[in-house]
C-alpha cells in the first residue's frame, strides 16, 4: 500500500519511536560530549522528517470534500467496539501542520540551552508531537480520550523537571485543572457509547440526543475544553505553568495545547450536541468577551514578560471561542461560515506568534536569567537584529496588518458585527488593549538607552536562534499576506459544520 494510506499513523509514531529510542540511550552527564551531541541531532531529524511527511497531508488534501480524508481504520479493543480510527479534514488537518511545524523549532531552540539530561527533554517533546497528532486525529471518542490525557505527561514532566524555582506548584495545579476537567469528559463519553453502543464519532453525531442530555454533555465537554483553551475564569494555571516552564515548553503549550481546548470544542461539541451549544452560546459569548476585556487589562498590569504574553493568550483565544459561537446568531448568512473560519486562522495564527514571543524571551532570558522588564530597556542598541524579529512579533500580537494575527481577528470581528454590533465593540477593543500592553513591553524593553552593563553585554542572535525566529516571522508574513490555501484547506469542512449546528437533535 502507498504511504499515504498510512501517513496518519507515521506521523502519531514516527516521533514517539523517535522519543523512545532517546529514552533507550540514555543521557550522558557530560552535555557537551559527542554522545550527548548526536542525541541532539537524532531528536532533530526526527522531528524534521515528521515535518517533511506532513506536507503530505496538505499536497494530498482534497478541497472540495467535507469527507474524512487519509482514513485509517483498525480494530483494537473489539469487545466494546473500539477502533483504532484515525482521520483528518480541513478542521484537524492545519493543526497537525502546525504542531509538525513548531516541534523542530522547538529543539533547535533548546539545543544548548538544555545541559541537564538532554535526551529525556528531547524525548519528551518528540513523543508529546506523537501524541498531539494523535488528538487531532482520532475518530474515535475512546482513542480521543486516550490521546488526549496521555499528551499530559510529557508536559508534567517538562515543566516539573526543567521548570524554574515553582515548578512543581505549577505543574501540580496545570495537571489537577486539566485532568479533573478531562475526566468528566470521559464520563460523557461513556453516556454516548450507551446511547449508540458505539465510540465512533460519526455515530456520536448523527445519534439523537434530548435537550437536557445535551445540556449536560455540553457542560461536561466545556469543563474540559474551557480549562484547555483556557477561558475566564478556568484561566489561572497558565500564567504559572508558562512562567515555570522552560521556553521549549512554554512555546509548545501556547502553540498547540491551548488549541485542543478549541478544537475540541469545533469537533465534539458544535456537531454532536448542537442544541446543548446553542442553549448555552450566550454564555459562552460572554465569557469570551470577558476574556477579551478583562484579560488584556490583566495583561497591562504585568511586569514579568511571560506573564504578560501568557494573559495576551488568554485574551487572543477569546476571539476563537467567540467565532465559534457566534454561529447561532448568524444562520442563514456568510457570517457563520465567517466566524468559525476567523476563529481557527486565530488559533493557528496565534501559535505562530504566541510561540514566537516565547522565543523571543528565552533569547532574553539565556542571557540575562531574568524575564522581569524593568531589567531591561535599550536591547536595540545592542541586539538590533534581535530587536527587529521581537518588534515584528510584537505588532502581529497587536494585530497589525498584513501579519496572519490581523487575518483571524478582522474575520472574527466582521462575523460578530453581523451578529451584535456590541459583540464587535467589545471584541475589537483588543486591538486597542493589545497594542498597549504589547508597546508597553516593547518600550521599556527594546528601545530607549541602554538600561545597565548586563544589557550593554549583551550578544546579538546567533546562526540557530536566527533561523528558528526568521522561520516563525516568514510563516507570520505569509499566512498574513496571503491566507487563501489555510482557507480554502478549512471552507468546505467548516460550511458542513455550519449545516451540522444547525440541525436539531430531538
Amino acid at each position: 500500500m502507498a504511504m499515504s494510506e498510512y501517513l496518519l499513523s507515521i506521523l502519531i509514531w514516527l516521533p514517539i519511536a523517535g522519543g523512545v529510542l532517546l529514552l533507550a540511550i540514555g543521557d550522558d552527564d557530560d552535555a557537551s560530549s559527542s554522545r550527548a551531541g548526536a542525541m541532539r541531532y537524532v531528536a532533530l531529524a526526527v522531528s524534521i522528517l515528521t515535518f517533511i511527511l506532513s506536507i503530505g497531508l496538505y499536497t494530498g488534501f482534497d478541497t472540495t470534500t467535507a469527507n474524512m480524508q487519509f482514513v485509517e481504520r483498525t480494530g483494537w479493543i473489539a469487545a466494546i467496539d473500539v477502533w483504532y480510527y484515525l482521520g483528518v479534514d480541513g478542521l484537524s488537518a492545519p493543526l497537525i501542520l502546525l504542531t509538525t511545524f513548531i516541534t523542530p523549532l522547538v529543539v533547535i531552540s533548546g539545543w544548548d540551552v538544555i545541559r541537564s539530561r538532554p535526551a529525556q527533554y528531547f524525548a519528551a517533546f518528540l513523543i508529546m508531537e506523537g501524541l498531539m497528532n494523535g488528538v487531532f486525529s482520532a475518530l474515535d471518542g475512546l482513542l480521543f480520550y486516550v490521546f488526549w490525557e496521555a499528551m499530559l505527561v510529557p508536559m508534567f514532566l517538562i515543566i516539573g523537571v526543567w521548570g524554574g524555582e515553582r515548578r512543581i506548584y505549577a505543574t501540580l495545579k496545570f495537571f489537577l485543572y486539566t485532568f479533573l476537567g478531562s475526566v468528566l469528559m470521559l464520563v460523557a463519553f461513556i453516556y454516548l457509547y450507551r446511547v449508540t453502543a458505539s465510540f465512533d464519532l460519526f455515530d456520536w453525531m448523527s445519534a439523537p440526543l434530548g435537550l437536557t442530555a445535551q445540556k449536560l454533555i455540553f457542560v461536561a465537554f466545556l469543563l474540559a475544553f474551557a480549562v484547555k483553551v483556557p477561558m475566564w475564569p478556568v484561566h489561572t494555571w497558565l500564567p504559572d505553568a508558562h512562567v515555570e516552564a522552560p521556553t521549549g515548553g512554554s512555546v509548545i503549550l501556547a502553540a498547540i495545547m491551548l488549541k485542543m481546548g478549541g478544537y475540541g470544542f469545533v469537533r465534539l461539541s458544535l456537531p454532536i450536541v448542537p442544541d446543548g451549544s446553542k442553549y448555552f452560546a450566550g454564555m459562552m459569548i460572554a465569557l469570551s468577551l470577558i476574556a477579551i476585556v478583562y484579560i488584556s487589562f490583566v495583561a497591562l498590569m504585568q511586569r514579568d514578560m511571560k506573564k504578560l504574553i501568557a494573559y495576551s493568550s488568554i485574551a487572543h483565544m477569546g476571539f476563537v471561542t467567540l467565532g465559534f459561537f457566534i454561529v447561532w446568531h448568524l444562520f442563514g448568512e456568510s457570517g457563520a461560515v465567517l466566524g468559525i473560519s476567523g476563529g481557527m486562522v486565530q488559533m493557528l495564527s496565534h501559535g505562530l506568534i504566541s510561540g514566537a514571543l516565547f522565543l523571543c524571551v528565552g533569547v532574553l532570558y539565556d542571557r540575562m536569567h531574568s524575564r522581569q522588564i524593568s531589567d531591561y530597556g535599550g536591547v536595540a542598541n545592542t541586539m538590533p537584529v534581535f530587536a527587529a524579529f521581537m518588534v515584528l512579533f510584537a505588532m502581529a500580537n497587536a494585530g497589525l496588518p498584513g501579519t496572519s494575527a490581523f487575518v483571524g481577528e478582522f474575520m472574527v470581528i466582521i462575523a460578530s458585527f453581523k451578529a451584535n454590533p456590541w459583540f464587535a465593540f467589545f471584541s475589537a477593543t483588543t486591538l486597542v488593549l493589545g497594542a498597549a500592553y504589547t508597546l508597553w513591553m516593547i518600550k521599556r524593553v527594546v528601545y530607549g538607552e541602554v538600561a545597565n552593563e548586563n544589557v550593554a553585554a549583551l550578544e546579538d542572535l546567533n546562526i540557530r536562534e536566527f533561523i528558528v525566529l526568521a522561520v516563525l516571522a516568514f510563516a507570520v508574513l505569509l499566512i498574513g499576506l496571503w491566507p487563501a490555501p489555510l482557507v480554502d484547506m478549512m471552507n468546505v469542512t467548516i460550511e458542513h459544520l455550519v449545516e451540522q449546528a444547525g440541525q436539531t437533535k430531538f
